[in-house]
């Protein structure tokens, strides 16, 4: 067996184990920093919508020597006070991407373009995007979102309750508010793609939270009619037992995930890939991390807030802190006989010492007499 998968029979048989609950609010305020981070890269710089959401135009020119970089310059020397977002394609075409145009400035931008670039007019395809499409597909991913979500609240309320549920809840806000700052952040382009990123990151960050929340539920049965472990214990338990798996889960997930991202869009320069592989990149990373330091300690903070955990708690420390007092009064025990022996000894060894010096004093007083005679 190798190490890690002894590391984790270790863990899940419970042998050794980190206690991820005692340090939870290390945890909370670690992601507290993280998400205003995020909110503030949110507030100041914003997202950069590509033009299925705000409109505009694509130009798509035939193959060019000109570099990226020129032709961006050229576009946003064609269009004045617009964004233009440059893609190198297969083949060495282009994809020249406006934000903001309309249909009668499509033409003219089209055409110095093609002028700067040094291709024909007719080879440059133009698509044009409305302002209005841009804002249904927009309103459509705001309602899967929101379908998506209120299916996880209610599957998780069903299958366990409704604490989990809103520590569930809560890691996925948390992973949706992490991933669009870092977009923010650094940029990149929110796509339909993107949208199709973070509901599938929202999938794997529930898968990984509800194998945990499984784990724990199994644990917890029957709880309250013992008096060993708290329900804080029982839940650091269920993270260890499954935290090989959910690392292992995740690394799978993002290697692939990680090559898309550094490889396709940062070396290749697929920049298309970037929308996407960004999304899943952040937010599987962000999710792995909430499904174990933010879901499960949650939910524990929830549960040990009832009355019968509360009361749980009690017996658990009476009965730990009576066994202490009983192996402590043990010991002192132990101690007080070997101290008794100890004495015993002294005692034999004193009485053993008296007899033979009194037989010696009465021989050498017998021995004078016998001496005058001679």
């Amino acid at each position: 067996m190798s190490k890690l998968g002894n590391l984790g029979a270790r863990l899940y048989r419970g042998e050794i184990g980190y206690d991820f609950i005692s340090k939870r609010k290390i945890w909370y305020g670690v992601s507290i920093l993280i998400t205003i981070t995020a909110i503030v890269g949110l507030a100041v710089r914003g997202l950069n919508m590509g033009i299925e959401f705000s409109g505009g135009a694509v130009f798509t020119t035939p193959k060019t020597s000109v570099s990226t970089t020129e032709a961006q310059h050229h576009a946003e020397s064609a269009a004045p006070g617009h964004q233009a977002v440059v893609q190198q394609l297969g083949g060495g075409a282009l994809r020249i991407q406006i934000s903001g145009l309309d249909t009668k400035q499509a033409v003219p931008v089209q055409e110095e373009i093609a002028k700067d670039l040094n291709v024909p007019v007719k080879d440059v395809n133009t698509q044009l995007v409305g302002p209005s499409w841009g804002e249904q597909i927009a309103n459509k991913a705001w309602l899967g979102l929101g379908i998506f979500m209120v299916l996880v609240v209610l599957y998780l309320a069903v299958a366990f309750e409704w604490r989990m549920a809103l520590a569930a809840l809560v890691a996925l806000i948390h992973d949706l508010t992490i991933t669009v700052g870092v977009y923010a952040l650094v940029g990149f382009e929110v796509t339909p793609g993107t949208v199709i990123g973070l509901l599938t990151i929202l999938g794997y960050s529930l898968y990984d939270t509800v194998v945990v929340f499984d784990s724990l539920k199994e644990a917890s049965k029957d709880l309250t009619k013992q008096s060993r472990f708290t329900y804080s214990e029982i839940a650091n338990r269920s993270i260890n037992s499954t935290l090989v798996r959910s690392i292992n889960t995740t690394v799978v997930a993002l290697l692939p995930v990680a090559g898309l991202l550094f490889v396709g869009g940062g070396v290749l320069g697929a920049g298309m890939l970037n929308d996407i592989s960004l999304a899943l990149f952040v937010g599987l990373a962000a999710g792995a991390y909430s499904s174990i330091f933010i879901a499960t300690p949650l939910v524990a903070d929830l549960k040990n807030r009832e009355p019968q955990m509360k009361a749980l708690a009690k017996r658990v420390t009476a009965k730990r802190a009576s066994a202490a007092a009983k192996e402590a009064a043990r010991q002192e025990e132990q101690s007080d006989e070997a101290v008794a022996e100890d004495g015993a000894d002294e005692d034999e060894g004193a009485a053993v010492v008296g007899p033979r010096s009194q037989p010696a004093s009465r021989n050498r007083g017998r021995g004078r007499p016998s001496g005058r005679r001679r």
